[in-house]
């Protein structure tokens, strides 16, 4: 039985339920799009995959293969299964919102990570009254030894995918990063389509 692979589609958001054990598949399908990353429990989506928690508990800046994720009650919530890719993540930055692309002199409405997550957990009957840091796959911004953090392009390839599990029943978010004005998602600057397979 072959796995239905679903698209997130570059510059929105899209959610799915797993349960326990189940595992996800996350696809960087052209090599340069940054996937904004969130889980909240079923059972209570007020505890949600934390990245604040998740380095205390790991004492590293992001998990290695093998790690897990932690809840804002200091449960695992996602193991790190498989990563194809060099392990560049962000756990640090806040999800893009309106307000950052003003500060960037967007003109208008610019679609964000913030709103993308909002109306994903609108779609799924969720209401968490937050938006917590997400797990920004793929993004470059390591801090540097001087402590200085700059975006750069992602060091990802085209097909790179991480495996997810779940620990506990969770809804998983994905966001499409829509960021356009500094390199977030390559140096060309433009958002790409991502997929997903839920595996059995």
């Amino acid at each position: 039985m072959t796995e239905e692979l679903q698209v997130i589609p570059a510059r929105e958001g899209t959610a799915s339920r797993l349960r326990a054990g189940q595992q996800v598949k996350v696809i960087n399908t052209a090599g340069t799009q940054v996937v904004d990353t969130w889980a909240f429990v079923l059972a209570d989506p007020r505890e949600f995959m934390s990245m604040e928690h998740t380095r205390v508990e790991i004492g590293r800046v992001s998990p290695l293969a093998g790690g897990q994720f932690f809840s804002n009650r200091r449960r695992p919530v996602l193991t790190l299964v498989t990563d194809t890719s060099p392990g560049v993540y962000d756990t640090t930055f806040a999800a893009c919102d309106v307000y950052r692309y003003e500060r960037l002199g967007a003109q208008g409405y610019h679609a964000n990570c913030t709103d993308n997550l909002a109306q994903a957990l609108r779609e799924a009957g969720l209401d968490v009254g937050c938006t917590p840091c997400p797990l920004n796959l793929w993004e470059n911004s390591r801090v540097q030894p001087d402590g200085a953090q700059v975006i750069a392009p992602p060091v990802s390839a085209a097909g790179d995918f991480v495996v997810l599990r779940a620990e506990l029943d969770l809804l998983i978010v994905f966001s499409a990063c829509p960021q356009d004005m500094v390199p977030t998602n390559g140096a060309h600057a433009t958002p790409t389509d991502a997929h997903f397979v839920v595996l059995p």
